[in-house]
């Protein structure tokens, strides 16, 4: 798979709101399967269910079997590379011009 395929992935599974409350479920600790579907009374186990396949394709969750329990564990590199490669350097360049704008203006 090309770096380009994996970036799509992540993107694609930040871009539901309930996988988004997941991972945000998961980023203080690793929480079962059965934990993670009581948190979304309006959504049934299954539509969870798929909604963790999509995380774990993308790399975002690593599932661990202990016994007949699945823990779910974040795993942030995949979003943290996403920052490195768009985000960092973006923001770093719109503070910048930002920073330009505003001595432009007090220089006035």
């Amino acid at each position: 798979m090309s770096i380009h395929e994996e970036y799509d992935r992540v993107f694609k599974a930040l871009s539901s709101h309930i996988r988004r409350q997941i991972l945000d479920d998961l980023k203080d600790q690793p929480l079962t399967t059965g934990t993670l579907c009581g948190n979304f009374a309006n959504i049934d186990r299954c539509t969870v269910m798929q909604h963790l396949k999509v995380l774990e394709d993308a790399g975002l969750v690593i599932a661990e079997r202990r016994g007949r329990e699945r823990w779910n564990h974040l795993n942030a590199m995949p979003i943290h590379d996403i920052h490195d490669r768009w985000i960092g350097p973006h923001a770093a360049a719109a503070t910048a011009r930002l920073a330009r704008f505003k001595q432009a203006v007090e220089a006035r």
